[in-house]
């Protein structure tokens, strides 16, 4: 069957292009047509600007042409002789691409998106759960101080996260529109400024302490090493961003502070979670999402003031390049396929 699908074709090369899909389901398949699907800034505007170097490596999971997305929301309309997991007409929350059809794996991640709950809101917790492994592997204690460092969309909803969870949670951001933004969301506090400034304040509102766990959620390493200095002694840093622009320092004054405090870093990448419950793992990307659903309905993660276009396919060169260039402005996109 002919489809329309996302593609990036090189550096700043993106369009909506028609491609085949066959349709021809194996046992355990089935096909989804789809509501809504929503762009990940992070690692979508990475491999559309080159920043991220495996789209030049020929056979690697990016490479160009790269078909786009991994959050895609739609309707059951076929399926395989063996699917259990999923029924037609059932409405499903999948790690699917921008395409107007995707065929998906009943071994992959599948959720059903509950009753009541807006397709587009439902594509968008596709960031809530990237957002949500930072509080999964960090170890909690009552009243923890946290100071997320990065208020795009993933260090929002993960300051929520936190909050949900107990935590007095210090959203940090030099951008006031994002700082604004969080507010909103429920973080009341948030700081800007200089390095000097932000960890002055951090002080004062931890007394004296510094935050317990901090959560490095810009993915740039210099962000990481200010979040270090903002570490409590036998606290934690979080490394939730991935780190994809080189930066100059020296990497002994960092592990000195982390041997010397005994602070521990933790990596808080969601794709080392098993799919589904496994023996052995306290946490699953399945669960997750669950939880994710459960928050929403539940009126505890606000995702909605995060949303800032809702836009056609045939608008991806305008959506990626607004993400990329007002990011003030275009907060969040959910292209809409219906």
């Amino acid at each position: 069957m002919n489809i329309k699908q996302v593609v990036v074709s090189g550096q700043n090369q993106v369009s909506l292009q028609d491609v085949d899909l066959n349709e021809t389901l194996g046992p355990d398949e089935f096909l989804v047509e789809t509501e809504c699907t929503f762009i990940s800034a992070g690692t979508e505007l990475a491999n559309y600007t080159g920043k991220e170097k495996l789209v030049f490596v020929s056979g690697s999971w990016c490479a160009y042409p790269w078909r786009s997305g991994y959050s895609n929301v739609g309707i059951v309309r076929k399926i395989g002789a063996n699917v259990t997991k999923v029924r037609p007409g059932q409405r499903v929350f999948t790690f699917g691409p921008h395409a107007s059809f995707t065929r998906a794996h009943q071994g992959a991640m599948v959720c059903e998106v509950p009753a009541g709950i807006d397709p587009v809101l439902a594509a968008a917790s596709r960031i809530a759960a990237v957002a949500m492994t930072a509080p999964l592997v960090a170890e909690i204690a009552v009243n923890s101080s946290v100071a997320v460092f990065g208020l795009g969309m993933v260090g929002n909803i993960a300051a929520q996260a936190f909050k949900v969870m107990g935590c007095r949670v210090i959203g940090v951001e030099p951008n006031a529109s994002r700082r604004r933004l969080a507010e909103k969301c429920g973080i009341e506090r948030t700081v800007g400024g200089t390095t000097q400034e932000v960890h002055q304040a951090i002080k004062e509102m931890t007394g004296g302490t510094m935050a317990s766990i901090t959560v490095e959620a810009a993915g740039h390493s210099a962000v990481a090493l200010e979040a270090l200095q903002a570490t409590a002694t036998f606290g934690q840093l979080i490394l939730l961003g991935s780190p994809r622009v080189p930066v100059q320092g020296n990497l002994t004054d960092m592990l000195s502070d982390v041997h010397l405090r005994w602070v521990t870093v933790r990596g808080a990448l969601e794709w080392c979670l098993p799919t589904y419950p496994a023996v052995g793992s306290k946490y699953s990307l399945y669960g997750k999402q669950q939880t994710i659903f459960d928050w929403m309905q539940r009126g505890l993660l606000k995702l909605e003031p995060q949303v800032s276009h809702r836009l056609k396919p045939a608008q991806i060169k305008e959506a990626y390049d607004g993400l990329l260039n007002k990011p003030d402005v275009y907060t969040g996109v959910v292209l809409d396929w219906r």
